[in-house]
């Protein structure tokens, strides 16, 4: 049971620092005078993200990982989309 109960809470954090990042990246705004704090702010909450949900991977069940799997893509294309 403990097992099960780290694996739960492992995805529940993934998701949740997931989640988190999302809002970072919804909140910038290009025009506002705050944009560059906006954009580190962002880019620091998805490392955070990538950070847990790679910690997530080693507990995750096959489910999971496909879940894990499609925020590992939307990580990556969002860290492309900073770089430009």
């Amino acid at each position: 049971m403990p097992y099960e109960k780290n694996k739960r809470q492992a995805f529940e954090a993934a998701q949740q620092a997931y989640v988190h990042m999302e809002e970072s990246f919804s909140q910038i705004d290009p025009g506002s005078p705050d944009y560059g704090h906006q954009t580190r702010l962002a880019e620091e909450e998805l490392n955070k993200a990538s950070q847990i949900i790679s910690k997530a991977y080693t507990t995750a069940s096959e489910h999971q990982r496909q879940q894990l799997d499609l925020y590992s893509q939307t990580l990556e294309r969002l860290k492309q989309d900073l770089m430009q």
